[in-house]
């Protein structure tokens, strides 16, 4: 079957590796969102400048502490009631009582005035419309939450509407005839959470998928000259990351981890793993212009000198070439995830590389959700896992969740109070490219995580189909502006 197939059918399939945890935006509104399900107040473009979404604008107090937003007018939710700020507010407060973004936001109050939605602040916060404008935001009508703030079913104001949620693998969706902007082309569309890497690709190729998200390198390879899909390609503001327990006796010294970053064959494993070019030498691409800094020194490979600096700390090498000091061998358990096909291979590449400092890994691949349960409770090497900073469009919010002064998915047990105070400093509005690349300087010399590859994110998509792109911020795949090919 081919896409021109799925266009007679007049239903477009996508398949994503990511399951459907429920209906709450919380755990799953990521899908939702790239589904054009249900939408935020703010919006961003393909560069993360924050364009009108569900509010047509905002303004600020001089003093930073009330923001004020206006909302479009006559946008329905699916249910066809009409969206309110009262509405708005209440999704929103449901959306702060949960973990996520607006928690950590310093809001004091979200109230409907006069139409408008109003959010006051303890303290100025310049990155809050980009918090509002991340998929845990999403707005859902009243009558979608029940008493305790749970979420029963979806019901948002998207183009398309869900007819059937099936959690975790699928969900049917078709074009809102109540929808407030432009109706979309395609009227029928279908979600399906696919895990393993190698079918996604297979449903690509066969065409038993219109829009196949996320393919692994060897899929990426062999579908690029299939002549029924199109393969696309974009660099995203996502890390791949190890993430170090500072307080483990073996790391908590910096000479510690610079010596395990010394390590890494960047180019290497980028090549070998993720077949792009693409390896890390500080925290974030420069395609981030202003968090990559031009000023700092880069990341380099150099097992010689990595060696150097752990004998320095008093490692010698034991008879099967492990370090030991003490009595006890340099040895640390990676924990790592097979959601992302790339991690577990990428994992036994770093094994290999630790092991030529003298340094032993255990790897231990398992569920995402260890590396935060392991965070917590201590129990956590390090962990090598993949970081999004387009969550929202300005990477402050990441940097404030994660190491200012620590997060599940940044810094463990390291803290750098003129990190911190760098950082709440951007957040309150004051400072500007000096402050974020001296921050950006303390990451790189600390290495609180360790850099190790920028991503590219992938797609297939038919030829049955024209208008599909891939959103370097992931907020959407276009099916709002997908049409069937002529």
């Amino acid at each position: 079957m081919t896409g021109t197939g799925h266009a007679t059918e007049g239903v477009l399939d996508v398949v994503a590796p990511f399951e459907i945890k429920g209906a709450d935006p919380v755990t799953s509104g990521n899908i939702f969102i790239k589904m054009d399900v249900a939408e935020t107040l703010v919006n961003a473009d393909a560069e993360g400048q924050l364009t009108p979404g569900l509010a047509r604008a905002w303004t600020v107090s001089e003093d930073g502490l009330e923001w004020r937003f206006q909302l479009q007018p006559d946008v329905l939710f699916h249910d066809g009631t009409p969206l309110t700020a009262e509405a708005a507010a209440l999704a929103l407060s449901h959306a702060r009582a949960k973990p996520g973004l607006l928690e950590t936001a310093p809001i004091t109050e979200i109230a409907d005035e006069e139409g408008a939605l109003v959010i006051r602040l303890s303290k100025p916060f310049a990155p809050l419309p980009a918090f509002l404008s991340e998929y845990r935001s999403l707005i859902y009508a009243p009558a979608a939450y029940a008493e305790d703030g749970s979420v029963r079913e979806v019901i948002a104001t998207g183009a398309y509407r869900v007819t059937r949620l099936d959690a975790p693998l699928r969900l049917e969706a078709e074009a809102f005839d109540g929808y407030w902007g432009e109706a979309p082309a395609v009227t029928r569309a279908t979600y399906q959470a696919v895990g393993r890497a190698e079918t996604r690709a297979l449903l690509a190729e066969s065409g038993d998928a219109d829009y196949v998200f996320n393919l692994d390198p060897a899929s990426l390879a062999r579908l690029s000259g299939a002549p029924q899909v199109e393969v696309l390609s974009v660099s995203v503001p996502r890390s791949l990351l190890i993430k170090v327990n500072g307080a483990h006796p073996a790391l908590a010294d910096v000479r510690a981890r610079q010596a395990l970053s010394l390590a890494i064959d960047r180019e290497g494993l980028a090549q070998a793993i993720l077949r792009y070019p693409a390896g890390a030498d500080q925290i974030l691409p420069k395609s981030v212009s202003d968090w990559h800094s031009d000023s700092v020194e880069p990341l380099a490979f150099d097992p010689e000198a990595a060696k150097a600096l752990l004998a320095e700390l008093g490692w010698t090498a034991g008879p099967d070439g492990i370090l030991t000091r003490d009595g006890q061998r340099f040895s640390l358990t990676l924990t790592t995830y097979p959601d992302r096909p790339e991690l577990p291979l990428s994992a036994a590449v770093l094994q290999q590389m630790f092991a030529e400092i003298g340094v032993e890994v255990v790897i231990d691949s398992t569920n995402s959700s260890e590396v935060a349960v392991r965070h917590g409770d201590g129990t956590l090497d390090i962990a090598l896992f993949a970081r999004n900073f387009a969550l929202v469009p300005d990477p402050i919010g990441t940097f404030l969740t994660d190491y200012a002064p620590t997060g599940d998915w940044g810094a463990m047990n390291w803290d750098n109070p003129e990190f911190t105070a760098l950082i709440e400093d951007l957040a309150r509005g004051e400072g500007g490219q000096a402050e974020r690349e001296r921050a950006i300087e303390i990451l790189q010399t600390e290495l609180p995580v360790i850099p190790v590859a920028w991503y590219q994110q992938t797609a297939a998509v038919s030829t049955g189909v024209a208008g599909a792109v891939l959103d370097p911020y992931e907020r959407t795949i276009g099916l709002r502006q997908m049409r069937w090919a002529e």
